[in-house]
């Protein structure tokens, strides 16, 4: 890796990207590259349906997901080091409960919910507020960080997809079949570019890199590369 930039020119670099396309795992590498902090929204949204799950309430019921909301509002809470934030509900710092699989099949229905995502977009322009940030997500650079000075849209296919998220479940413990991932990633997918509110899309602006075929030191290095030819 380069050296840091003493004084970086910009503030926010946004990444988005649908499921498994190594939007996060690229987004965490590239702040500790650029001295930057990392903040993976999607994280946000998990721990809003990982309430709903442990409540044992309909994760497509809108007016429950929103008492809870209420109720237990996830933050972001900085981390010891300077590039590391947890989520934390009711002072429990959520970790891997966040990634189970009953919680990615329901996150979505929570993320489509209007008011969920209202609240929580707040939390994150909050967050970017205060420090440089990558901020990895889905609507980052249409919605959340509009004026970010660096957008990328990360795609890869359907099957790079698959297999990737498989080795991350399988690393965790987690036994899933393929094909039942596979589709549970394409219905992700189908909710995310067609929800209402802030879908799935690529901004005007954002340059896009299909990952398929590249390695996470390949993808980090080219956007460092980037951030750093245009901020010199």
């Amino acid at each position: 890796m380069q050296n840091r930039p003493a004084r970086p020119t910009w503030r926010h670099v946004a990444i988005d990207g649908p499921v498994a396309s190594g939007k996060s795992t690229v987004a965490r590498l590239l702040a500790i590259d650029l001295g930057a902090t990392f903040l993976d929204t999607g994280a946000l949204y998990r721990a809003v349906a990982y309430l709903a799950l442990c409540a044992r309430a309909d994760p497509n019921d809108d007016a429950t997901v929103l008492r809870l909301l209420a109720a237990h509002p996830p933050a972001v809470k900085a981390g010891p080091q300077p590039l590391q934030y947890s989520i934390a509900v009711d002072g429990q710092t959520l970790d891997r409960q966040l990634f189970t699989p009953s919680v990615s099949r329901a996150v979505s229905a929570v993320a489509a919910m209007p008011e969920v995502r209202h609240r929580l977009i707040g939390v994150q322009r909050a967050f970017a507020a205060e420090r440089d940030v990558v901020m990895a997500g889905r609507d980052i650079g249409s919605v959340v960080l509009p004026n970010a000075d660096f957008k990328f849209f990360l795609t890869a296919s359907l099957d790079a997809r698959v297999q990737r998220r498989l080795r991350e479940l399988v690393q965790q413990g987690i036994d899933i079949d393929a094909a039942a991932l596979r589709e549970e990633i394409k219905g992700r997918d189908d909710r995310d570019a067609g929800r209402a509110l802030s879908p799935l899309v690529k901004a005007p602006e954002a340059l896009e890199i299909d990952t398929s075929a590249m390695s996470v030191g390949e993808v980090v290095q080219t956007l460092s590369a980037i951030v750093r030819k245009n901020s010199e």
